[in-house]
C-alpha cells in the first residue's frame, strides 16, 4: 500500500515537474518573442527616422518662407535626437561610427546655428543654400544603405536576439553589425542631441484615438479574430492568438498574431476593442520577385479599402521598393483632400498581398462632413507665392494640419526641382506657405544584391 502511495506521489511530482517545465519554456518563448518584436520596432523606427531626416533636408530646398524654414530646420535637429534613441535600444552597440558621427554632427550644428537665427533679418547665404544641398544628398546615401539593411531582414530567416548573443564577438557575415559597419560606419554612431521638447509639446496619438473611439460598441475577442481573418481573407487553416494589448496604450485594444501556413505567412495586428477598427497590422514573411506593376497593386489596395468599408478614399501618393508598393489614401469631400483623414497601405508586388496598414489619421480624424470654408485668393495668387525655382505642374484643393494641429484650406501644387518632386501646400486664406513635403521615388530593389 505504501509502495503504491509512494509510486503515486512520484508520478504526480514527475507529472508536476513536466507541467511546470512546459511552463517555463512557454514563458520563455513569449519573452523572447517580446524581445525580438522590441527590436524589430526600434529597427524600423530607425529606418523611418532615416527617411525622415532626408524628407526634413529635401523640405527646405524647396521652401520660399523664412516663417516655414526655421521650424523644418529645427525637424532635422529633432529627428536627429529620436534616430540615436531607437539606435540605441539595437543589440549592435560596439561599433566604430566615426563617419556617421561627423555627417550627423555637421546636420546638427548646421540646423541649430540656422533655425534659431532670425531668418526674416538674416536669411540663408548661397553658401548655406549649398550646404544643405550637400547634407540633402548625403542624406540619400545613409538611407540607401538602411533599405540594403532592411532588404537583408525581408530576405533571410535572422533575428536581432541571435545578434545580441554574439555582440561581442566579430561581426558574422552580412550579419545586421556586420551590415552597419558596411555601410561606411553609418547610423550607429549618432551625436549626442539636445533637443529640450517637453512631454506636453509631442503629441499624443494615442490619447486622439481613445477619444476618436470612445463610445463605439465594444468587440469580444472571438469577433475581433472573424473580423481579421475576413479583412484579410485567410483560409480555413489560418490560427489566430488574441491577447489584450499593452497597457501603455490609452484605449482598449486587443493585440493579434496571426498564423497562415497557407501562405507561409503571419500577421501582427492591433484592432481597438471599441468599434472594432483596425489600428495597424503588419505581414512577416519573404516578397518574392516582382510579377505585378504599381497599377494592379492600387487596384488590390481599392479591393481592400472598399472590403474595409473605408469609402471615399483617394490615392495620393504612391511609390515602391524592395518589391512593395507604398501607397498613401485621403478622404476627399466634394474634391477637396483631406490629408489628415489618412490610410497607408503597403502591397507585396509578388502576389498582391496588403502587407501592412495604418489607419490612426482615418480614425482619428474621420467627419462625414465638413463645412469647408470658400479660398480667400486666386489659385493664380497662391502659385506666385511658390520658389521660383519650383517648376509647378499640378495642383488641387486641400485641407492640411498645421504644427499647432489646426485644420487649414489649402491649394496644394506638385512641382519639380532637378530631379526631385515637391508636395507644396499654400493657405488658400492668407497666401502662406504652410509645409512642403518631397515626394519620394521608387527605389532600386536591393533584396538580390
Amino acid at each position: 500500500m505504501i509502495r503504491n502511495l509512494m509510486i503515486g506521489a512520484l508520478a504526480v511530482a514527475v507529472v508536476g515537474t513536466g507541467v511546470w517545465g512546459y511552463q517555463q519554456k512557454n514563458d520563455k518563448e513569449h519573452l523572447a518573442q517580446a524581445a525580438e518584436n522590441m527590436y524589430q520596432r526600434a529597427y524600423h523606427d530607425l529606418s523611418f527616422h532615416i527617411d525622415q531626416i532626408e524628407d526634413e533636408l529635401g523640405k527646405t530646398l524647396a521652401m520660399n518662407s523664412q516663417r516655414q524654414l526655421s521650424p523644418a530646420l529645427a525637424d532635422v535637429w529633432r529627428v536627429t535626437s529620436l534616430a540615436e534613441k531607437s539606435l540605441a535600444e539595437l543589440p549592435v552597440q560596439g561599433l566604430s561610427m566615426e563617419d556617421t558621427e561627423k555627417y550627423l554632427y555637421k546636420i546638427a550644428d548646421f540646423s541649430y546655428r540656422t533655425s534659431v537665427r532670425d531668418l526674416n533679418q538674416d536669411p540663408l547665404t548661397d553658401e548655406e543654400y549649398k550646404t544643405l544641398e550637400q547634407l540633402y544628398e548625403q542624406s540619400a546615401s545613409i538611407r540607401q544603405s538602411m533599405r540594403e539593411t532592411q532588404a537583408m531582414m525581408m530576405n533571410t530567416d535572422m533575428h536581432w536576439l541571435a545578434e545580441r548573443e554574439r555582440e561581442d564577438s566579430e561581426p558574422a557575415q552580412n550579419s545586421f553589425a556586420d551590415h552597419f559597419e558596411r555601410m561606411n560606419k553609418s547610423v550607429q554612431g549618432f551625436s549626442e542631441v539636445e533637443w529640450g521638447a517637453t512631454d506636453s509639446a509631442i503629441r499624443n496619438l494615442n490619447g486622439e484615438l481613445k477619444d476618436a473611439l470612445e463610445g463605439r460598441e465594444e468587440i469580444s475577442k472571438e469577433e475581433a479574430k472573424q473580423a481579421a481573418l475576413e479583412l484579410l481573407q485567410l483560409g480555413k487553416e489560418a490560427t489566430v492568438r488574441v491577447d489584450d494589448a499593452s497597457d501603455a496604450l490609452d484605449y482598449p485594444a486587443y493585440s493579434l498574431i496571426i498564423d497562415d501556413p497557407e501562405n507561409k505567412a503571419n500577421y501582427n495586428m492591433d484592432m481597438s476593442v471599441e468599434g472594432g477598427e483596425p489600428i495597424w497590422f503588419m505581414q512577416s514573411r519573404k516578397i518574392d520577385k516582382q510579377t505585378i506593376g504599381l497599377n494592379e497593386a492600387v487596384q488590390k489596395a481599392d479591393a481592400f479599402l472598399e472590403r474595409a468599408n473605408k469609402e471615399g478614399m483617394v490615392l495620393v501618393e504612391s511609390t515602391q521598393y524592395n518589391n512593395r508598393a507604398v501607397l498613401e489614401y485621403a478622404y476627399e469631400e466634394d474634391g477637396v483632400r483631406i490629408y489628415p483623414d489618412s490610410i497607408t497601405l503597403e502591397v507585396a508586388l509578388d502576389d498582391g498581398d496588403i502587407v501592412s496598414y495604418v489607419g490612426r489619421g482615418h480614425i482619428i480624424h474621420h467627419l462625414d462632413s465638413r463645412n469647408l470654408p470658400n479660398p480667400a485668393i486666386s489659385k493664380a495668387d497662391a502659385q506666385g507665392m511658390i520658389n521660383p525655382r519650383i517648376e509647378v505642374m499640378e495642383d488641387h484643393l486641400a485641407v492640411i494640419e498645421t504644427d499647432l494641429n489646426e485644420d487649414v484650406l489649402v491649394y496644394e501644387f506638385y512641382g519639380t526641382k532637378n530631379n526631385d518632386t515637391y508636395r507644396i501646400f499654400i493657405n488658400a486664406q492668407t497666401g502662406d506657405e504652410e509645409k512642403v513635403e518631397r515626394m519620394k521615388d521608387t527605389e532600386p530593389d536591393y533584396s538580390n544584391e
